[in-house]
């Protein structure tokens, strides 16, 4: 169908709007471009230290145990994505394979899988081996930004213009993260996600997610025991991200789905999370556990397992689209992570690729037709932001 014949990666910087996830004035990702040899191209990204991914894609081979990425790329077919995933990883281990390298190979993976789904005509979920679902189900992050000193009501204000905006998006799955909570007592929490049960009501989906917030898994426990009347769904990274032992205590006491492992990359570090933390939720998303390779093994680990997937994203609608074609394709997947375009502003979010985002109805997105992700990318954004 055309083998590749070059691959680009770039950092595009754009300027930081209103609360986007970061604390600096940019916000930057990498993107990942593969090129056939009639010209077609397929597109990925990772937002995980962009300039040093653009690196370690550029990175030349040394010796036999430390490859450089391009050439295992350069001349192969993009349906073989997954053998080039392999083949890269056995090959790279000298200089480490884990973290870092595994999110520029995600990157690389749906790119290929973005090409070699417009050669053949299909979208990515038929290349994964068709659809075990209809389509997939969003979570929508309810983030109202640093929260830190403001009172409950006015916090509670700012959720509620959220809540109404989702709603009148079709998100009926929410999420609320408590990061900018760390001055408020546990007590306080409680009472606070209490409210929210009564403001989203009872027929939306609700998770949290405490970012770490505790250290020892007993004054975990001791709020998830009391949020148990509030119908809460799962409670992602209670404990610090590492804390194998601390999740498995916890795991087995409380009364919520602990969900760990946003950050883990490649099956690898998932199983452990299965296996020895044994939690019942996995958050490994498409653009930083492995690209599609990868986490389609993740899935069925997770099946084995008898646990679930809720794959992660907090980039562009890049990753949201791999996302959707990976819940498609995967029995294991209940939710997807989303983040809306309002009130969290981002260009990236909303100009890098069309459509921004996939038409809702009744919390679901339909599975997609178009040949790819589905997506097309604004490549007059990507030249204007850049960086040389």
């Amino acid at each position: 169908m055309g083998a590749v014949v070059d691959l680009e990666a770039i950092v595009v910087s754009v300027p930081a709007e209103g609360n986007a996830f970061t604390d600096t004035d940019t916000e930057d990702m990498l993107l990942v471009i593969v090129t056939d040899e009639d010209g077609r191209t397929g597109i990925g990204e990772c937002s995980c230290a962009p300039s040093v991914l653009k690196a370690l894609l550029e990175f030349p081979t040394e010796h036999f145990w430390a490859n450089g990425i391009r050439e295992h790329v350069i001349g192969k077919d993009p349906i073989e994505a997954r053998a080039i995933y392999d083949t890269i990883y056995h090959s790279s281990f000298y200089h480490g394979r884990r973290g870092l390298m595994i999110n520029a190979m995600s990157a690389v993976d749906i790119a290929l899988h973005d090409l070699a789904g417009k050669q053949l005509g299909k979208p990515i979920w038929q290349l994964l081996g068709g659809a075990r679902q209809q389509g997939a189900r969003p979570c929508v992050t309810v983030y109202p930004g640093d929260t830190r000193g403001k009172p409950t009501a006015e916090i509670m204000a700012m959720m509620s213009d959220m809540v109404e905006i989702a709603r009148g998006q079709g998100f009926t799955a929410m999420k609320v993260p408590f990061v900018g909570f760390t001055e408020m007592p546990d007590r306080q929490v409680v009472d606070l996600l209490g409210a929210m049960r009564e403001l989203v009501g009872d027929d939306i989906t609700l998770g949290i997610d405490p970012g770490y917030r505790w250290t020892h898994w007993q004054e975990a426990l001791w709020v998830l025991n009391r949020l148990d009347e509030h119908r809460i769904f799962f409670a992602e990274a209670p404990l610090r991200h590492d804390d194998i032992e601390g999740y498995r205590q916890l795991a087995a006491r409380s009364p919520l789905l602990i969900g760990a492992a946003e950050f883990a990359t490649g099956r690898y570090e998932a199983r452990e999370w299965l296996e020895t933390a044994k939690v019942p939720l996995l958050h490994c998303g498409v653009s930083r556990a492995g690209g599609f390779t990868e986490v389609t093994r993740i899935s069925e680990m997770c099946e084995l397992a008898g646990a679930m997937l809720m794959p992660h994203s907090y980039a562009s609608a890049i990753s949201d689209f791999a996302n959707i074609h990976m819940q498609v394709a995967s029995m294991q997947v209940p939710l997807i992570e989303f983040r809306t375009l309002e009130p969290v502003t981002s260009i990236l979010r909303r100009e890098l690729v069309s459509p921004a985002m996939p038409k809702i109805a009744d919390g679901w997105i339909a599975a997609p037709t178009t040949p790819g992700l589905g997506v097309e990318l604004n490549t007059e954004l990507v030249e204007r932001f850049r960086l040389s």
